[in-house]
């Protein structure tokens, strides 16, 4: 017998018990959809923290303080200092506080930045609405603006409102623009913050010389480690640390850290399917199981079907194309389910529908694999029967 007439006997067998049929293929469509479920969570949560992280700046080089900082710690100094450095594309110094904005009746507490106007190079921030901090607001210290999504959001404030005045700790400021918003939540949020020119928060909010942090951004990703190596140098001269003494800076890699979290997402994303494969293994031992009892009940069919004349591999061939077609039925439907759950909770979660064609191979091949494996035991026992015993069984 061909293929083609071995795959038609076995889906006449399956329709003739089709519930049993169903349930054996029960364990094989949760298995799979569970596998393409979970590895579809993993990988989306993967693409979700990339984007995330990879919308904080380009080749960015963050520079803070540390614990043992003596001094002003790191100040606007450093910041032109480090500008002037070969590879060097942007150089944004902030200093952070909180305060209230307020805008008619509405008010909202949110972070105070002041900064240059590099940060929204350094930072990747596209404005929405208006235009950005210049240069010259910033020398100047004018009392500007340029609002995050959130924060204008919850002010009310829109298009029409570029010009207007928001109160700031009580202090009158012009709204230069609205930048588009990036996503996110808690209070790390990137969109809920006002900017403001340095020059303004030293004078009415934050005294002294010093400055949170310096977000730089280098010109070629590839020059990542050799502009930290450079900016290390500087900064140990620039603040007189001898040989021995430990940094009181530390130099922060934006890609490190993309580098980091795509690997820990991929353990998980492996560690997920793993987990989920075993359910696939209960599903072939169910075939294996339903094979065991179908070679049981056709004895008799096996012992005719060699007294006319068929061989042992033929008898293994219609078995094993049997257990191959339920796995794969199986299979086939666990990936449809399997997909339409990553789909559902990608739109809940935010990040979409992720469609890896690996994943739906990697899932057909599994659950053929599943079909031989738990299979080919059942498939031989059938075509080892003496035919003789075979007729005689009851």
């Amino acid at each position: 017998m061909n293929a083609l007439e071995l795959l038609r006997l076995a889906l006449s067998r399956l329709r003739t018990s089709r519930l049993r049929a169903a349930l054996t293929m029960l364990g094989v469509v949760i298995g799979v959809a569970s596998v393409v479920a979970l590895v579809g969570v993993g990988q989306g949560t993967t693409t979700n923290i990339t984007t995330r992280l990879a919308s904080l700046g380009t080749n960015l080089l963050t520079i803070s303080p540390t614990g043992n900082a003596t001094g002003a710690g790191l100040t606007t100094d450093d910041a032109a200092a480090i500008a002037k450095l070969d590879n060097v594309a942007a150089v944004a110094p902030e200093v952070q506080t909180s305060g209230t904005l307020v805008v008619g009746t509405k008010s909202v507490t949110t972070s105070i930045v002041g900064t240059s106007a590099d940060y929204a190079h350094v930072r990747a921030y596209d404005v929405w609405q208006g235009t950005f901090l210049t240069p010259a607001s910033v020398e100047a210290g004018l009392r500007v603006a340029v609002l995050g999504a959130t924060a204008a959001s919850d002010l009310g404030l829109d298009a029409t409102s570029i010009g207007s005045t928001v109160s700031i700790n009580g202090l009158p400021f012009e709204v230069l623009g609205i930048l588009q918003p990036k996503g996110g939540s808690g209070f790390q949020n990137p969109d809920d913050q006002v900017l403001v020119p340095l020059a303004a928060v030293r004078k009415y909010f934050v005294a002294g010389d010093s400055v949170r942090t310096i977000g730089v951004s280098v010109a070629d990703n590839d020059q990542m480690t050799s502009v930290t190596t450079a900016i290390t140098a500087l900064l140990r001269d620039r603040h007189a640390l001898a040989a021995t003494d430990s940094n009181d800076f530390s130099v922060f890699n934006q890609t490190q850290l993309l580098d980091a979290a795509s690997s820990i997402s991929g353990t998980l994303t492996l560690l997920l399917g793993g987990i989920a494969s075993i359910s696939l293994v209960v599903g072939g031992i169910g075939i294996m199981n339903i094979m065991l009892v179908s070679v049981r009940e056709r004895t008799r069919e096996i012992g005719i079907r060699k007294a006319v004349g068929a061989r042992g591999r033929d008898i293994l061939a219609q078995f094993l194309i049997e257990a191959l077609t339920l796995s794969l039925l199986g299979g086939l439907i666990g990936i449809a389910v399997g997909l339409g759950v990553s789909a559902l909770i990608g739109q809940l979660a935010g990040w979409g529908f992720q469609f890896s064609p690996s994943t739906v191979a990697a899932a057909v091949l599994f659950s053929l694999m599943v079909g031989v494996v738990f299979g080919v035991w059942p498939a031989r026992m059938a075509a080892r029967l003496d035919p003789i015993n075979a007729l005689r069984y009851e």
